[in-house]
């Protein structure tokens, strides 16, 4: 199957196997266009004549509006499908629905689905170029790839630091596309959270596991938390909202464990007195607006470079 990881570029499925020299040039890429969007000198010609679909099986407004504006930017017609009043929800399959993408000669089709691998069957049976918008408890990978250009904007580099992952690691698509791309690039990741939420295999990813918070803050560069997925989660894994706080939530006490101005991130909806402090999420050190403003230029990168190697429709 072609992927973004491979010679082809025909989709973007997932972080998974990608090199330090197929990623660095999109960072690049997306950097340049985080420059544009703030001189409002974006190229609106580059996808022009280019049609874009988001297709969202679940509930989003960060990721679906800044692929909309991102596309819109790029000069795409840009059409948002409402899953629940498509024929999706009238008991259409999904391969169904792909067979009438394809009818409409689509070009870049932006797919978020509950179940893990739908946006992979997708890409096998339609002529769009196909990017994975979060696809169950798998993966999420211009999530990351927003995470690293913000790191990089702050740090110069991803090689060599020290990035802490704390909360839901056990649900969430946006720690192993990250855990995905920042091995991959030189950094160490450590996963902090409950033994319930950050199972010890996860140590076969090649990543470090701390269940005490104070431990896996010490002198880390960046922290970023997770939310509780609690869609996701059967009952018994966390005691209540309050308790989780006291032993896993991010405050001021907690961060001045890590380095000197170490990033905080969060890759959103925040439950602020769950995991994160509000005091800690509009501090000098967040980087959580930053993360949703690079979204956009990172999504801007991803359609232009899939665009390139297709031909218009």
């Amino acid at each position: 199957m072609a992927s973004f990881s491979g010679r082809h570029t025909r989709h973007l499925l997932g972080l998974e196997g990608m090199t330090p020299d197929q990623i660095e040039p999109l960072l690049d890429l997306a950097e340049s266009y985080a420059l544009l969007n703030r001189s409002r000198k974006v190229p609106r010609d580059v996808l022009r004549g280019r049609t874009l679909i988001n297709l969202f099986f679940e509930d989003s407004t960060r990721t679906r509006t800044s692929f909309e504006l991102a596309g819109k930017r790029l000069g795409a017609d840009v059409i948002n499908m409402s899953v629940a009043q498509s024929s999706v929800n009238k008991g259409e399959t999904l391969l169904d629905t792909a067979a009438t993408l394809n009818a409409m000669r689509t070009d870049l089709l932006v797919v978020r689905h509950s179940q893990s691998g739908a946006p992979a069957l997708l890409a096998q049976k339609v002529e769009a170029s196909v990017v994975n918008a979060g696809d169950g408890m798998h993966e999420h990978p211009t999530q990351a790839l927003l995470d690293a250009l913000t790191i990089r904007r702050h740090l110069g580099t991803l090689a060599g630091l020290k990035v802490a992952i704390c909360g839901d690691v056990s649900h969430s698509r946006v720690a192993r596309s990250n855990i995905f791309l920042l091995t991959g690039m030189g950094s160490t990741v450590r996963l902090v959270g409950p033994p319930t939420l950050v199972p010890g295999a996860m140590k076969q990813r090649g990543v470090e596991i701390f269940h005490n918070m104070e431990e896996g803050l010490q002198d880390v560069d960046v922290v970023m938390m997770l939310r509780l997925q609690r869609e996701r989660m059967s009952s018994g894994l966390i005691p209540s909202a309050r308790e989780y706080f006291r032993f896993f939530g991010l405050d001021q006490r907690r961060l001045q464990l890590a380095r000197k101005n170490a990033l905080v991130m969060h890759p959103g909806p925040m439950n602020r007195g769950v995991e994160i402090d509000s005091l800690v999420a509009d501090s000098s050190q967040s980087v959580i607006q930053e993360q949703v403003e690079m979204g956009v230029a990172v999504r801007m990168a991803v359609l232009d470079r899939l665009t390139r190697s297709r031909p218009a429709a």
